[in-house]
């Protein structure tokens, strides 16, 4: 497989434990962070909707009611 070289910033501790690998452990390590950024790169980003969706449901979750939801936000 063809490969590209990409830089990317890394604390000063995980660049060490890098540096310091082993030739095989290197490979797995760029493997997983190939698959990692692919996945990454795949995921649609979450739309605001969404996002207020998830909200909503853990604000339900946590007892959230109509109820007191109004009060809220008529400042009681």
């Amino acid at each position: 497989m063809a490969t590209n070289r990409i830089t990317i910033p890394l604390d000063p501790q995980t660049a060490k434990a890098y540096r310091g690998a082993r030739p095989a452990q290197k490979k797995k390590m760029q493997a997983l962070v190939s698959l990692w950024l692919r996945d990454l790169a795949a995921e649609k980003p979450a739309t605001l909707h969404h996002i207020l969706d998830g909200v909503s449901a853990k604000a339900v979750q946590r007892g959230l009611t109509p109820k007191i939801l109004d009060a809220l936000l008529k400042g009681a």
